[in-house]
């Protein structure tokens, strides 16, 4: 069983390439919100397959955010290599499917979870959700986040039906 120690409180943000970094950049921002400590790297599952187990290896990260497209092979590459966590970021491009797909099609006793294509964000509050069973401070701060989604939808919502009246 692993010992949630405070190292333990990052993610580490893997690229299949550079051009995935926008996608990243989601997850970076809410990261940084929240608090969480976080690395990222380029690695890909196919080209530096060797590169992609090193880093999974030696990381004291919590949970890993794998983002990737194509064959969107990366997460699976991850999850092989740990017993932690282990989100999955399909990349929309002209095989959206396929990523999607491959992200989510994982064999019995190596799952990935699956965000929505293009989702950083949602990987991000994912992460956050996963390291905050065991950080209550953490766990305060997703509550504050929800809160002000709903007013925001509720302030959204105000100015529409005002904007609308007859």
């Amino acid at each position: 069983m692993i010992e949630w120690s405070s190292t333990m409180r990052k993610v580490l943000i893997m690229m299949g390439s550079k051009s995935d970094l926008p996608v990243a950049e989601k997850a970076t921002a809410l990261l940084k919100r929240f608090g969480i400590d976080y690395e990222i790297a380029v690695a890909s599952a196919h080209r530096t397959p060797e590169r992609v187990r090193a880093i999974v290896e030696s990381s004291d990260a919590g949970v890993f955010i794998a983002i990737a497209g194509l064959s969107a092979a990366l997460p699976g590459v991850v999850a092989a290599h740990t017993c932690r966590p282990v989100i999955g970021v399909p990349v929309s491009g002209s095989l959206s499917l396929d990523a999607l797909l491959s992200v989510v099609q994982m064999p019995p006793g190596v799952p990935v979870a699956a965000v929505g294509l293009d989702r950083g964000d949602n990987a991000a509050v994912l992460a956050a959700e996963i390291l905050g069973l065991s950080d209550q401070a953490l766990s305060l701060k997703l509550e504050g986040y929800r809160k002000e989604m709903a007013e925001k939808v509720e302030a959204d919502s105000k100015e529409v039906a005002s904007d609308v009246r007859c």
